[in-house]
């Protein structure tokens, strides 16, 4: 079973629903309690930084996912899921994450239209398994204002151009996470879905 962590700032049922038309169980979590029961977690979220945190902090999800990812558990992170996982953000002031991973993220400036709305490739660095069926020109849906900035260019598994070029797919061990919404993407993100569905299954056989 897939954990989507409820924490009041996602796009929690479509994500569900695509997992469910994919043929795998996906429940919405909305404490800590149903943890100890996933064999994979998503950590979505749409919205600012801080609020994410504080609403991590104040459902106790935050040490479960510690406890989730030192166990081997697949975690991926959807959008401003993706920036919790580093460590620190600069909107609104300077806000710790998860520190997970290490960078920073940055709010985007230059002569492009902020946020980044609408379809958009990502080049394709390295191969990982969540990108597993995934094409170079493959179109995806982001809508961000800010971006992560990775001191470890060896996570980043896919990049995008816009006026900058910034992660937009990033994996270390069993934790990664997509700037971008597969969940919005059509058919290509019903294929990182189902990659992340595969790989919890993986795990759990493993384990």
């Amino acid at each position: 079973m897939i954990a989507i962590l409820d924490f009041g700032l996602g796009n929690l049922k479509s994500i569900q629903n695509g997992f469910r038309n994919l043929g795998h169980e996906a429940m919405i979590t909305h404490d800590e309690l149903s943890f100890k029961d996933a064999d994979g977690i998503i950590l979505p979220g749409v919205g600012a930084f801080k609020d994410g945190m504080d609403h991590l902090r104040k459902a106790n999800f935050v040490p479960h996912i510690q406890d989730a990812l030192s166990q081997g558990k697949p975690i991926l992170g959807i959008c401003l899921g993706l920036q919790l996982l580093f460590d620190e953000s600069e909107e609104f002031g300077i806000h710790k994450g998860l520190g997970f991973l290490k960078g920073r993220v940055k709010c985007f400036t230059g002569p492009f239209k902020i946020p980044h709305m609408g379809w958009n490739t990502p080049h394709i660095k390295r191969e990982i398994p969540l990108l597993h069926g995934i094409r170079e020109g493959d179109f995806f849906y982001f809508v961000h204002s800010f971006y992560a900035e990775s001191e470890d260019e060896k996570i980043v598994a896919g990049e995008t151009e816009y006026g900058i070029t910034f992660p937009s797919v990033v994996q270390l061990g069993n934790l990664m996470a997509t700037q971008f919404h597969p969940e919005k993407s059509s058919d290509a993100g019903l294929k990182i879905l189902d990659n992340f569905a595969k790989l919890t299954i993986n795990a759990k056989r493993r384990s």
